[in-house]
């Protein structure tokens, strides 16, 4: 962690309105990636392809993949908190509130803007929710929980969960694509912009406690 913590109880109201707009933007920055229709992020790619195949709409197989993944911290033994609680429900419901407002993306200028505009407010979403500071969400604490329980890296353990959910998810009809290459290249710098510039900071200008460059893990 970085900088010095102040009082548990400080800018409590300002972090929780960070904390629930992060999620309901990210839930609407992944449905854009779905009506640009020219590729999602890594678990969208599976949320897609488990919608196709069930039929369910896909912010509520986000909510149903999310619980499950939360059941698998038991035996990591991780404990969740406040926004990793939330996580589970409040993208699932912006994503399909927002897939229900928007409508299509026609052509591939259109089409490339929307995509545009996804990645960056999930990378404003990324900062606000991060610097809430109310845990994890449930995908970003199996990879922690996984790489403590392994020893593994969290690079190679995040590597090896992505490739997996990607594939899994491109098998059952999910949209692979330029999409998802450009999400890959430009969440990170983008998250890490965004966690600096909502970090908060007490009343004398010291920051808040915030996670380091490793720890910032994107809230999926």
């Amino acid at each position: 962690m970085s900088s010095t913590a102040v009082p548990r109880g400080s800018h409590l109201p300002r972090r929780l309105i960070q904390l629930y707009a992060g999620l309901a933007l990210y839930g609407a920055s992944s449905a854009l990636l779905v009506v640009a229709g020219l590729g999602l992020e890594p678990w969208g790619v599976l949320h897609q392809g488990l919608a196709e195949l069930t039929g369910i709409s896909i912010g509520v197989v986000s909510i149903i993949i999310g619980a499950i993944v939360l059941l698998l911290w038991i035996p990591l033994r991780q404990r969740p908190g406040l926004g990793t609680v939330s996580n589970v429900f409040a993208v699932g419901l912006a994503m399909d509130g927002t897939l229900a407002l928007v409508p299509e993306a026609h052509g591939l200028a259109a089409q490339a803007g929307v995509m545009a505009a996804g990645v960056v407010l999930n990378g404003v979403a990324t900062g606000l929710y991060i610097a809430a500071r109310f845990g994890p969400g449930p995908r970003d604490g199996l990879m922690t929980g996984l790489h403590r329980r392994t020893g593994r890296s969290i690079r190679l353990v995040r590597t090896a969960i992505e490739i997996a959910v990607v594939a899994t998810g491109f098998l059952l009809g999910g949209s692979l694509g330029v999409g998802t290459v450009l999400y890959a290249l430009a969440i990170g710098p983008l998250a890490q912009f965004f966690l600096r510039f909502f970090t908060i900071s007490d009343s004398g200008g010291t920051t808040v406690a915030t996670p380091s460059s490793a720890q910032a893990i994107l809230p999926q």
